[in-house]
């Protein structure tokens, strides 16, 4: 199974197609996903990326639950996630969230190795989820990136999604 991380160009069209169910049911339901991001968030929690989140405890609970919620929802479970993305198509605001920070190709290096450890932890026999779930997570991850080594900056947009994904 090969859970390679691709390079991001920066205004390049990103293409992603959202995880299918089959990865929820593999990782194990909502309850199985849910200790995955846990795993995943506390191992952040101790990252060279941690500033990116609130370092109090109480503040890091609410992510780790409502990243769970988003990851929960985006792979085809319960839309439980609704509320969070404030009535705006949730891939979008996913995107718009993450413009509040200076995300470079290092951070987002950072996010999926950790992202990689817990899932390989977590032991998920079906390779073949694993491996869309990760093609998602890859592809998606590019348009959080908005800072670069040049000094500029560049913030995606998904408004045209003819011209950003695959489709759900």
């Amino acid at each position: 199974m090969s859970l390679d991380i691709s390079k991001v160009i920066k205004g390049e069209s990103v293409k992603f197609k959202n995880p299918p169910k089959a990865f929820l049911e593999a990782v194990g339901g909502v309850d199985g996903m849910q200790e995955l991001m846990y795993r995943f968030y506390d191992k952040i929690y101790e990252s060279e990326i941690s500033h990116f989140f609130p370092q109090d405890e109480d503040e890091f609970e609410k992510i780790k639950i409502r990243n769970s919620k988003f990851f929960i929802q985006i792979c085809g479970g319960p839309k439980i996630y609704e509320d969070d993305k404030e009535g705006q198509d949730m891939d979008e605001y996913m995107v718009r969230l993450h413009d509040d920070f200076s995300i470079n190709e290092k951070a987002r290096i950072e996010w999926l190795g950790t992202m990689r450890e817990a899932i390989e932890e977590h032991k998920i026999e079906d390779k073949e989820a694993v491996e869309a779930f990760w093609d998602y997570l890859d592809s998606f991850s590019k348009l959080t990136v908005n800072t670069f080594n040049d000094g500029s900056t560049y913030y995606a947009s998904l408004l045209d999604k003819s011209d950003s994904r695959l489709g759900n």
